[in-house]
């Protein structure tokens, strides 16, 4: 039988996380076995390893919503041994066992192959934040951002997802402005395409229903009230993606934004079907392809993993930070 070292969060009283040695009788259902090279720390995996929020569904859990590896075995004609893929959203590392484990078996729909030309490393940079940020940009685009039609705002701009969002959205041609408390990190922001960086703090605005008119459009990874604010400071058919709640889950605007300038509020989701997954992966390997992923993540080894969820759980981190897992 298979033995592994893996990060697994339980709950005897209160929610903790540890290693623990595990055998494969442990791993749960699915077609396809992966053994997992590398995975990354969302701030939502810092957030169910501290127990600061309950996100974890069952327990014990392994931790991690996603991870990039090699197939080990599969019972699905989608895959074969040996495909380099990754896997994330859906209950991966919340109700299904995650990537912080050198091994994982999941159903196949969970699964998607890594582009060619993309290694794995590169793949868990990306990771389900900047599938995210692809489906953000995705999304805002068909309802109608264009280059050369005004700013687009992004906040928390020093985060996982909005890193990658500022990568891709300067290489379409956007004007990006990062909006963050963390100006020290203004070189990295730059370096990663934003044309601006502002201090989140000079955004606040009165409480009219309708504020001056500033932004084509918005990667909102905050939520409360900066969503507040940015519903109402929007261009003529702009358009927000609302992809966070760092700020909070509740939030509270007025019809007016929405009937006299057109604004769209667009919710983003990564639990998404198997075409969609493929046709954004895809984009992600090619004409979405981000040109900073070496910026953007840090990497660490298994044994860090404890001390790096709670410096994301804490905010002291920036991009990504991926660990990895199998040497």
């Amino acid at each position: 039988m298979d033995r592994f070292r893996a990060y697994r969060i339980t709950n005897e009283g209160r929610v903790s996380a540890s290693f623990a040695d595990m055998d494969e009788s442990q791993l749960d259902q699915g077609e396809v076995d992966v053994d997992i090279s590398f995975a990354s720390i969302n701030f939502k995996d810092a957030l169910a390893a501290t127990g600061r929020m309950p996100i974890i569904r069952r327990f014990p859990c392994i931790g991690g919503i996603d991870a990039s590896g090699v197939v080990r075995s599969s019972r699905s004609p989608r895959f074969k041994a040996g495909d380099p893929v990754i896997v994330h959203s859906h209950g991966f590392g919340v109700s299904h066992h995650g990537g912080y484990s050198p091994r994982a078996r999941v159903p196949a729909d969970w699964v998607t192959a890594v582009p060619a030309d993309m290694t794995l490393q590169q793949a868990i940079t990306i990771g389900v934040a900047g599938y995210t940020a692809a489906l953000a940009v995705e999304l805002m685009e068909l309802n109608g951002l264009a280059p050369g039609k005004g700013k687009v705002l992004v906040n928390g701009a020093s985060g996982g997802v909005a890193s990658v969002a500022i990568d891709l959205l300067s290489a379409r041609g956007f004007h990006v402005v990062a909006a963050t408390r963390k100006l020290a990190e203004r070189g990295y922001l730059e370096g990663l395409g934003a044309a601006e960086v502002v201090d989140a703090g000079s955004l606040q605005v009165g409480n009219r229903p309708l504020e001056s008119a500033v932004w084509q459009g918005a990667v909102d990874s905050l939520g409360g009230a900066a969503l507040s604010a940015l519903t109402r400071t929007m261009q003529k058919d702009g358009v927000i993606a609302s992809i966070g709640n760092a700020l909070g889950v509740e939030f509270s605007t007025n019809v007016m934004p929405f009937i006299l300038r057109g604004v769209r509020l667009i919710g983003v989701n990564s639990d998404n079907d198997v075409a969609l997954r493929d046709h954004l992966w895809h984009r992600l390997g090619t004409d979405l392809r981000p040109r900073h992923l070496d910026r953007i993540a840090q990497v660490h080894s298994f044994d860090e993993l404890p001390e790096m969820i709670d410096a994301v759980a804490d905010g002291r981190i920036k991009g990504r930070t991926v660990v990895q897992v199998r040497a």
